[in-house]
């Protein structure tokens, strides 16, 4: 059944609509939600739902509780190709958890949080942005760690990464929903404005498989990825452009690199030079990777899970 969770009105006689899928059956008291498109330009999560309500449409019987699938927490950025909230130039992901007295998208928040409150377990799917390419991972707060890596490891994802608590923005709709008893696993995977369909396949099983462990489906999903890597604490080395050029290279990231070994090389496209040889000082999966060329002195290229 589709719902409408909130329809406020815009200034040139248009409406703001935020749509939910609500698909329930059988007598389970469970309830998961499914939430993509807080940022425009963040499309992975679309091929995801759409795969979730055609597997659950055409097996009906085998669910036993309530999904509840929001494909576009952003419209107006989806349809503009647009990070943000258009016009308004705010991130929709450091408004939460809203105010109902405050602005159109400060009560919009709140309404969206307000809908998912009390729910068993919600998954909030990301993308990344359009210069970097992630593997499919969850990002979990060290302080949630112990209620949510549990869930993620059941995701069929292939790294789950605990962030400490200073890097964890309070502002995000996944702090705001745990802040409150509903759990929220992040995931985020893909590059932004694209759709890997590999990728799209990798996490709608790992939901289905989630699903069943929890009861609200009775078809027996199998997954891939059964033992994720866990990245915790300062685990992590972050790879930073030391020039500004293109950035050039032949590895793919979910790859494990060596101490000393080569990533690319950032060049000068005028004088034929290469300006910087970009190097992993460490050993370690390789499980972020520049997308977009061009970079700037200082720019992420790369993130490596360190490996002992």
């Amino acid at each position: 059944m589709i719902k409408e969770v909130i329809s406020t009105a815009m200034a040139a006689d248009e409406k703001l609509v935020i749509r939910k899928n609500t698909i329930r059956n059988g007598e389970g008291k469970r309830r998961i939600c499914i939430l993509t498109g807080t940022h425009g330009d963040e499309l992975e999560g679309q091929y995801v739902c759409y795969r979730i309500n055609q597997i659950i449409n055409a097996n009906i019987d085998a669910l036993d509780g309530q999904v509840d699938i929001y494909p576009a927490l952003n419209p107006l950025g989806i349809d503009t190709i647009t990070r943000g909230i258009p016009n308004f130039d705010i991130d929709m992901n450091r408004i939460f958890p809203g105010d109902v007295n405050g602005s159109m998208v400060e009560n919009v928040a709140h309404r969206i949080v307000e809908d998912l409150a009390g729910a068993d377990l919600v998954i909030d799917i990301h993308s990344s942005n359009i210069f970097l390419r992630e593997i499919p991972q969850a990002r979990v707060n060290v302080n949630c760690a112990d209620t949510l890596v549990p869930y993620a490891m059941l995701l069929n994802l292939d790294f789950i990464w605990v962030h400490e608590a200073a890097t964890v923005l309070e502002s995000t709709l996944a702090h705001s929903l745990n802040s409150i008893g509903t759990k929220c696993v992040v995931v985020e995977m893909g590059v932004g404005m694209r759709i890997n369909n590999k990728l799209g396949e990798q996490l709608t099983n790992g939901i289905f498989h989630l699903m069943n462990q929890l009861g609200i489906w009775t078809l027996p999903t199998e997954i891939s990825h059964t033992h994720p890597i866990v990245s915790q604490g300062d685990n992590v080395c972050f790879l930073n452009a030391e020039a500004s050029g293109i950035f050039i290279t032949e590895i793919k990231n979910n790859n494990v690199v060596n101490a000393g070994q080569e990533i690319g090389q950032i060049v000068s496209p005028l004088t034929g030079e290469v300006l910087s040889s970009v190097v992993s000082p460490v050993g370690g999966l390789l499980f972020t990777l520049r997308a977009y060329p061009v970079v700037y002195e200082g720019s992420l290229i790369g993130r490596i899970h360190i490996m002992q």
